[in-house]
């Protein structure tokens, strides 16, 4: 299975519908299956007394609030529209993280058939109850989150209706150090919930997802920007449009390498057979009846002669024939 690659644009179009269309660009152009956005009211997400993530506030206006940096991100009707037309335009699927209720009664009214639930959303109940109703595609992604968290958000959306669930193993730190990664959870979600798993990276570099699709990720997830050093929450830790297309040349690379599972010559390393193989080769003349000994006999190559796992079925028989040193043997 092809892994699905989501291209996570998020809020770095800084409100902007023209940064938006370039960011679908690059990610077109780099291979991706998806490019993902976020939809929010803002006044329905955060209060105007909450405080910044500590990498935002590295990032942007200290002084400014979670309310009004978030303010300034909103995408509204129009724009969505412009946006899902032109990713029909790149050929290109359009996807977006609904952040309250109402966004995504948007944006499945806006016809979306895949619904991605963000990591600061697992524990809202109303939220999650709301979604399963749904009965779309989820994708859930698992930051901050122990199994448990996991396990009562799966049985909200079952019980609500939904059964075509893929859970994103996830860290949410942006970025996030190597050492919290912890890749091996993944297979410890699938494992415990028998569910289809990916990864939304939020490292540095793109060696992190290429190792979770070798893990069979079926989703991968990862932020991009135009330019790290463009203002906003998100820039630092995105990819630049060079390093998204490298990634995704590397992902489907490691899909091709994966194989079928079955051990067997490939089709390109046949012809190498008798070239790196060796086959029993009279060590010195041998005359015709004489019979064959570890003192007339030796291995070398090349391969197409008699196999030397013969070896102890030749030893003891006599030679059809004279044999000239280097000579393959035959029976």
């Amino acid at each position: 299975m092809k892994t699905f690659i989501i291209a996570e644009a998020g809020v770095n179009h800084n409100g902007d519908v023209n940064t938006a269309k370039k960011l679908i660009d690059v990610a077109s152009e780099g291979g991706a299956d998806a490019v993902k956005f976020q939809t929010f009211k803002t006044e329905k997400l955060v209060s105007k007394y909450a405080e910044k993530a500590a990498y935002q506030k590295e990032t942007t206006d200290i002084s400014e609030s979670q309310f009004n940096m978030i303010k300034k991100l909103e995408l509204d009707l129009d724009m969505h529209k412009q946006l899902m037309q032109y990713c029909k335009f790149k050929h290109i699927k359009f996807l977006s993280t609904p952040f309250d209720i109402e966004s995504a009664n948007f944006l499945v009214k806006l016809g979306m058939d895949i619904i991605k639930i963000p990591s600061g959303e697992i524990t809202n109940l109303p939220y999650l109850r709301e979604i399963g109703k749904f009965k779309k595609n989820i994708i859930l992604s698992t930051g901050m989150s122990k199994l448990g968290d996991i396990e009562s958000a799966l049985n909200i959306l079952r019980g609500n209706g939904t059964e075509n669930i893929i859970v994103l193993h996830c860290n949410t730190e942006y970025p996030t150090p190597m050492e919290d990664v912890n890749l091996r959870a993944m297979l410890t979600i699938k494992e415990a919930f028998k569910v289809e798993v990916g990864y939304s990276d939020h490292t540095l570099g793109i060696e992190v997802p290429i190792a979770a699709v070798a893990m069979r990720a079926k989703v991968i997830e990862k932020h991009f920007t135009l330019d790290k050093n463009m203002q906003g929450p998100d820039h630092r830790a995105s990819l630049e449009p060079h390093e998204l297309k490298a990634m995704i040349r590397a992902i489907r690379n490691i899909e091709r390498a994966m194989g079928d599972g079955v051990k067997k010559p490939s089709k390109s390393e046949m012809k190498n057979i008798n070239v790196a193989r060796k086959s029993i080769v009279a060590s010195r003349k041998i005359k015709k009846d004489e019979v064959f000994t570890e003192d007339n006999l030796t291995v070398k190559r090349p391969g197409h002669g008699i196999s030397p796992m013969e070896w102890d079925n030749i030893l003891g028989k006599q030679s059809n024939r004279d044999y000239l040193e280097d000579e393959l043997i035959e029976i």
